[in-house]
């Protein structure tokens, strides 16, 4: 019989998993231009091309993800 740390352990796997799979997936309307180009949603710059293709998902160009990582301690 499972234990039921195991059985939350594979729970809380799952979920986590669905949420990265939800995130990979989305790409939000708003955030691109008129030309196709995706802008960071913090200072509506352009992302570059190879932080998109490094993080397809990418919501924020580099200097604002930065910011956001330093205000969160990460």
């Amino acid at each position: 019989m499972p234990d039921i740390l195991d059985e939350a352990k594979e729970l809380e796997i799952r979920h986590r998993q669905a949420a990265l799979d939800n995130a990979l997936q989305r790409t939000e309307p708003e955030q691109q231009t008129l030309d196709g180009r995706i802008i960071c949603i913090d200072c509506d710059s352009p992302i570059a091309h190879a932080r998109l293709a490094a993080k397809p998902n990418a919501a924020r160009c580099v200097h604002c993800q930065l910011i956001e990582e330093q205000k969160h301690g990460r």
